[in-house]
């Protein structure tokens, strides 16, 4: 094999890694309409963007069990599912994660958290990976605020909830509530964009 040729395959192969690593997907950007998809339940049931038609808009979480910044927002999160369903943004929390790479990701221990935390929203399981990587989310929390326009969804945000995790008294900036409450408003979400925090998404190998 000639040099160039062997410069061109460690190029290609390390493309492959990075695509792997990140999921392979660029995702939704701030205006994208988001296509359906269909995942099941804790309650075992399959739900899909068609059972939020009635809403407002979706407030979409990825999320999981065993990420210690995703227990250190599950009471925020229950506490946003609490405040903005009743006007018309109810939470969707999804686990992207693998859970052969995670085993406390199953669908079965999804279901006993949802149970011990009595989430009041719907919590999904994306066991292909395929809705996490279609939105490119890479984090676990990863936020995406949907706005419902006739009878599709559009991306309003995206990024962090707040800006700090493990203190919950610390918190400044409440990313997610400030842009919900300028939707329910009627004006533009000023900041759409901000760096998500969190563990990386456990990506099948």
């Amino acid at each position: 094999m000639s040099r160039l040729s062997t410069m061109l395959l460690l190029l290609f192969l390390s493309i492959t890694f990075l695509a792997q690593a990140d999921g392979g997907k660029q995702g939704y950007t701030l205006g994208d309409t988001i296509a359906d998809f269909k995942l099941k339940s804790v309650d075992g049931t399959n739900k899909s963007l068609k059972n939020y038609e009635k809403e407002k808009g979706i407030i979409l979480i990825f999320t999981c069990n065993h990420c210690p910044f995703s227990v250190a927002y599950e009471d925020r999160i229950i506490a946003l599912h609490k405040k903005y369903a009743v006007l018309g943004y109810p939470v969707l929390a999804i686990n992207p994660n693998d859970a052969t790479a995670k085993p406390i990701d199953s669908y079965e221990n999804m279901v006993e958290r949802a149970e011990d935390k009595a989430f009041p929203f719907d919590y999904l399981h994306d066991e292909t990976q395929e809705v996490a990587k279609r939105f490119g989310a890479t984090k676990t929390p990863h936020v995406y605020i949907l706005k419902k326009q006739s009878k599709i969804f559009t991306v309003e945000y995206v990024g962090a909830i707040d800006d700090n995790a493990f203190e919950p008294d610390g918190v400044h900036q409440k990313f997610v509530e400030y842009a919900l409450d300028q939707l329910i408003k009627g004006v533009s979400v000023s900041l759409t964009e901000t760096k998500a925090v969190g563990c990386g998404i456990k990506w099948k190998k």
